[in-house]
């Protein structure tokens, strides 16, 4: 149980915000280029802040305020001009920076027009998926992430319509061991849907491990009918937003990123090798994935992702943990929330939290997800 000041601690992510402050550390996936394949802006709500994403005429993307600082107009419907995109109201131009390049109409005074600046993100896109860094300074190195940078097979690229709730609500979830049981297992089993049948097992075992990027989960199974016992270790939480874990045969990456306190983006994406090894050439595929709903417009609970997307939004939009009754499965879950507590300090105090890379040699990180494995290495 944490009190409501606690809660608010660690739920909340506009600018200021504790939370909000440590996210910023990080590159998070905003889009997919393939939203700015026709359209040439896009708006974007990120960690509170309403933007527009824009592709320049090089083929390179920026991300600035979407409020003009003339009078507010919004700049998602602004002429894209080389890399600077012009106010469609009075004309004014902004740079990829934010910088004010030009204001028509208005008296050629370079001091005056140099003191306009909006806010604005660097942008790098990364195999189909458009990575922002809201943070100040130096961005850290964007990570080569192993699913992101194989080329052994079909990479997909799912965007899911928001979740209604609060991104801390998935992320606890991804440190739940025990939930794919009763969730996923025996919801599956009722319905006489075969894919839960993986989780539809007795754990007998479960814990927790901090690792070099957040937490791996760890379970022991005991097959009713034979009575083998099964150790999985893998499925690692990686800090601060990120779950990889393997879905059968694929290998997988999902995003959690905050839109608001009480909105989520859901990217994932999923790597299928090719059976003989070989290359796949050619840009991901994008699959645009609606919420699951049943006739009477209540959660389908017939997937994964129906089943997990009921169980967050109906802790309500900021779950409130002065309620909760917590027990010994939920050690994961405390052992997620003191992390994430120790790395806001730790931006608090000035210093760079866990799992950032500055050293563009070491880029690329592989995960080693399978029976009995997790582990992460740099590779120059």
């Amino acid at each position: 149980m944490l009190s409501a000041e606690q809660n608010a601690f660690l739920t909340q992510v506009g600018p200021g915000t504790p939370a909000g402050e440590l996210l910023r550390r990080y590159w998070h996936p905003v889009a997919v280029a393939d939203d700015l394949s026709e359209a040439r802006t896009k708006r974007v709500r990120v960690l509170g802040e309403d933007l527009v994403l824009y592709r320049t005429d090089e083929g390179t993307y920026a991300l600035v305020q979407e409020a003009c600082a003339h009078r507010r107009v919004s700049l998602y419907y602004g002429f894209v001009e080389g890399c600077a995109i012009r106010c469609p109201y009075h004309g004014w131009l902004y740079d990829q920076d934010g910088q004010c390049l030009e204001q028509p109409f208005e008296q050629d005074n370079r001091r005056a027009r140099e003191r306009v600046r909006i806010p604005a993100y660097p942008v790098q896109e990364y195999r189909g998926l458009l990575f922002a860094y809201l943070g100040p300074g130096e961005p850290p190195v964007l990570p080569r992430w192993d699913v992101l940078e194989r080329t052994d097979g079909q990479l997909t690229l799912y965007v899911e319509e928001d979740l209604q709730c609060n991104w801390l609500q998935p992320m606890e979830n991804a440190v739940d061991t025990v939930h794919t049981y009763w969730l996923h297992g025996h919801t599956m089993h009722l319905k006489g849907i075969d894919k839960g049948k993986y989780y539809y097992r007795p754990i007998e075992k479960y814990g927790f491990e901090l690792f070099e990027w957040g937490i791996i989960k760890r379970r022991v199974y005991r097959d009713v009918g034979t009575g083998d016992v099964e150790e999985e270790t893998g499925h690692p939480l990686v800090f601060p937003n990120i779950l990889r874990l393997p879905e059968g045969p694929r290998q997988a990456l999902h995003w959690r990123v905050p839109v608001d306190d009480t909105r989520t983006m859901l990217f994932r994406a999923g790597l299928l090798p090719s059976k003989d090894g070989s290359t796949v050439d050619g840009p991901p595929a994008v699959e645009r994935v609606p919420r699951e709903v049943d006739v009477n417009g209540d959660h389908a609970m017939t997937t994964f992702s129906s089943q997990d997307r009921m169980a967050w939004e109906t802790q309500g939009e900021v779950y409130d943990r002065t309620l909760e009754n917590l027990g010994a499965e939920d050690k994961g879950i405390a052992m997620y929330r003191r992390l994430l507590r120790e790395q806001i300090q730790r931006v608090q105090a000035g210093e760079d939290p866990m799992a950032l890379i500055r050293d563009p040699e070491r880029a690329v990180v592989n995960f080693e997800v399978s029976k009995g494995q997790a582990r992460a290495e740099y590779v120059g």
